[in-house]
């Protein structure tokens, strides 16, 4: 799942991303309001983290913007207004939650999954003898869960929604580790190989294409 903090707090946004990433979720970032909107017509973004105060168009006319322009995205707003009133605002601006900061990273995280819960729609990925439960972040394979770290289901989640095309390793190194290409790590072989081993007897589903990336197959190899 793909997620955009917007933070105009570099230190703050740096946090929410690391976070998230060990979480599994990809993430991007950006620090002004017309930034935000411009990233959120042009990508597809499982959910939009978003502070208030934020330079040239504050948190309230971004959601506005944003649900202008047809997109049902969850908006979790960030903010340092407790005022009963100004999360009334927030919410008719078109926020689907609203956090006060300070906050806890346990209740932030909470607040993410029951967003994700509830814009279900394509929540659940059925492969075959595999199921993956995008909001609760299981993996299930033949009604027995799979006991995935945060990393293993995010490598496996990217892999599921590109399901029979090949990913780079630079690609899963950028989307699921929030890094750039690293010619000495074998981090991506490493996750590969713990995701075979869990998936067992479906570990044929992850296939190393040689000198391109890897491919989750949805059926299984012939012969």
């Amino acid at each position: 799942m793909r997620i955009l903090v917007v933070e105009d707090d570099q230190r703050l946004a740096r946090f929410l991303e690391r976070v998230l990433v060990e979480e599994g979720y990809s993430v991007d970032r950006c620090g002004s309001g017309a930034d935000a909107i411009t990233q959120v017509r042009a990508l597809g973004y499982d959910l939009v983290l978003l502070d208030w105060m934020i330079p040239d168009l504050d948190g309230l006319e971004v959601c506005r913007q944003i649900r202008r322009s047809g997109s049902s995205v969850p908006i979790l707003m960030l903010t340092a207004r407790d005022q009963v009133a100004e999360r009334v605002v927030g919410l008719d601006a078109g926020a689907d939650d609203y956090l006060v900061k300070p906050f806890e990273i346990e209740e932030l995280l909470a607040r993410i999954h029951a967003l994700l819960r509830r814009s279900s729609g394509h929540a659940q990925l059925d492969l075959g003898a595999l199921h993956i439960d995008r909001a609760s972040r299981r993996a299930i394979v033949d009604d027995k869960p799979l006991e995935l770290t945060s990393r293993e289901f995010g490598l496996l989640l990217h892999l599921a929604h590109r399901s029979d095309r090949i990913v780079t390793r630079s690609e899963l190194l950028s989307q699921v580790w929030s890094i750039q290409f690293d010619p000495e790590s074998n981090v991506v072989e490493v996750h590969i190989s713990r995701l075979r081993d869990k998936l067992g007897e479906l570990e044929w589903m992850i296939e190393t294409v040689r000198g391109r990336g890897y491919r989750l197959r949805t059926r299984p190899p012939k012969g």
